[in-house]
């Protein structure tokens, strides 16, 4: 499933949503030209990497300082690839706006950043050990879609559906889209403490951590109820074109 659209019109402008966007695309571009010896290094500097904490010795062996917090704030402007981030970026795209109207810009920023914090930190905990960078914008954008199943349980997820290899588009309620997108996450991510696997993956932990914690923030970043216009509600009519 691929989805193509939400059924909730923004009421301002998500500037903070394309800024993101925009800043994650050109840094992926800068990437695109460095050579793989001095991606690998970026990475390694500015993508979280727990040993870097839990194992300090290892740390200073491979030249990396273990004073330095700044990775779990630029490793979620980090991507591994073309498909990583368009991606996270459409995901963005599709959520991040509806999250904005109701937060405001820069409530919106901070409450990104914390998620994508949280999300790396939850990723820490659960990967204590490992030697792999862990990097890229999805903890941070599962906060906002975190946030978005709380307020928009009953907007609608226009869901792209091969079947035979023919295109059907198919409307889903977004608390059911977003819960079977966390369910399956938490499935992966308990599947993956199981695994002997040390390469690198999928942070499964670090997209259930940003979920849970954006939920759990909304009450404190989202505008109270006189602060908004009733611009759109649950029940939205709409024209697909």
């Amino acid at each position: 499933m691929f989805p193509i659209k939400d059924t909730i019109p923004s009421r301002e402008f998500p500037i903070v949503t394309w800024a993101l966007i925009i800043i994650n695309s050109l840094v992926f571009l800068f990437e695109t030209t460095l050579s793989k010896e001095q991606l690998e290094a970026l990475f390694y500097y500015f993508g979280v990497v727990p040993a870097r904490y839990s194992h300090p010795e290892w740390a200073v062996v491979f030249g990396l300082t273990i004073d330095n917090y700044w990775p779990f704030i630029t490793n979620m402007f980090l991507h591994g690839g073309w498909t990583h981030i368009i991606s996270n970026m459409w995901t963005l795209y599709l959520f991040g706006d509806n999250v904005e109207d109701r937060m405001g810009h820069l409530r919106f920023l901070v409450f990104y950043l914390l998620c994508g914090i949280a999300a790396s930190i939850t990723h820490f905990v659960f990967n204590i050990h490992s030697t792999v960078p862990a990097l890229g914008a999805s903890g941070a954008i599962a906060g906002v879609m975190g946030a978005y199943f709380i307020l928009f349980p009953h907007s609608r997820v226009i869901t792209l559906v091969p079947i035979f290899f023919l295109p059907y588009f198919i409307e889903i309620p977004a608390f059911v889209y977003l819960g079977v997108w966390f369910i399956t996450q938490l499935f992966s991510g308990t599947f993956s403490l199981a695994s002997a696997s040390t390469g690198g993956g999928i942070a499964w932990w670090a997209h259930i951590g940003g979920f849970v914690v954006g939920i759990l923030l909304l009450p404190i970043f989202k505008k109270k109820q006189d602060q908004y216009r009733p611009f759109y509600s649950d029940e939205i009519y709409y024209d697909i074109l």
